[in-house]
């Protein structure tokens, strides 16, 4: 009898495991029997290319703005310190200056001494003049280092043409981390004379300028100025330079490949406007003197003189002035070390 009810028991269990077993083969059968779904778009809160960072307000755009910030992270802070300092001194002011006349009139219970009342309008307007010049003196700071990053920016868009021939128009920013830029400003007679110091032969042996300046990677852009210091077409002046007496063997192409003309001259224009402001308001004579600007690797400027830039200066010890020798990571190769 118990072997026969056990029989019974698993005879009624068999149908509930099979049904079980269907049950999970058909589950796994209409899973994987569903059409896979198609991959939704990725979107990201601010996309490439996003034109709100490059619009300009107060003459600076976003991008601008917020490198400053990233540079100076505390300047707004002590502008909003002293800006509500300044208006705390001047809402104390307000009132102590009401005491003073209270006292200076007479005739008021509450009235205090006229000493201490003017010692208390004094002291609070010192608290305005005080914060208001420090206020002022940020906001001017943080203008200059606008202006400085917004003239980076312009720097790196500037379009050169290089002289050898069938090569294609690059800017500024494909030289970083490659060639340092020496940006030759002048009049006509400027560019000839300078092209007289790279083309020709000025001294008892061969002029070996172009070859030195392409081994320490200097790229020389030679920009005309006209009457009205605009930058102007500068390729055929070089081109056509005519030499002196001491200038032998002269040939415009011997330079060719550290050399780069300018391109898009409303840019240069903006560029270098404010160059030639500075160095007019100093006394000098762009067209004649010239203006030269040396960029270095990283991008930034090194240095900014009138004449003809010192090339001698720069194959001796350029790769220690802008610190490539020392700074410029990846260069292990190069300079030896690890």
């Amino acid at each position: 009898m118990v072997k026969v009810a056990s029989l019974s028991a698993l005879a009624c269990m068999l149908p509930l495991t099979a049904a079980f077993s269907n049950s999970c083969h058909r589950s796994r059968s209409a899973i994987s029997n569903i059409p896979s779904q198609k991959k939704l778009p990725v979107l990201f809160s601010t996309p490439d290319g996003d034109s709100s960072m490059d619009e300009k307000f107060g003459g600076f755009t976003v991008k601008q703005r917020l490198r400053e910030e990233v540079e100076s992270p505390f300047r707004k802070v002590r502008l909003a310190f002293f800006s509500f300092s300044g208006a705390s001194a001047g809402v104390a002011l307000y009132f102590s200056a009401l005491a003073a006349l209270k006292a200076n009139m007479g005739g008021f219970a509450d009235a205090i001494p006229i000493e201490d009342a003017l010692q208390t309008c004094a002291i609070n307007l010192g608290g305005v003049v005080g914060f208001g010049a420090l206020a002022l003196r940020e906001v001017k700071a943080g203008k200059a280092n606008l202006d400085r990053i917004a003239k980076g920016g312009l720097l790196a868009r500037l379009v050169v043409e290089p002289a050898v021939e069938e090569s294609s128009r690059r800017t500024l920013t494909d030289y970083r981390r490659a060639s340092r830029v020496v940006i030759a400003a002048g009049g006509a007679d400027y560019i000839n004379r300078l092209a007289m110091s790279l083309c020709s032969d000025q001294l008892a042996d061969e002029n070996t300028l172009p070859g030195a300046l392409l081994d320490v990677d200097i790229v020389v852009v030679p920009v005309l100025i006209n009457d009205k210091f605009e930058a102007i077409e500068s390729k055929a002046a070089w081109r056509n330079a005519e030499p002196g007496e001491n200038d032998r063997n002269f040939e415009t192409t011997r330079a060719d490949e550290v050399i780069a003309f300018p391109s898009d001259f409303s840019m240069w224009n903006s560029y270098i406007k404010s160059d030639i402001e500075t160095a007019q308001g100093q006394g000098f004579d762009v067209l004649s003197k010239g203006l030269t600007i040396t960029v270095k690797k990283n991008g930034r400027i090194l240095r900014r003189a009138t004449g003809l830039p010192p090339f001698g200066d720069f194959v001796g010890m350029m790769e220690v002035a802008d610190g490539s020798r020392f700074g410029m990571p990846g260069d292990s190769e190069k300079y030896g070390g690890q």
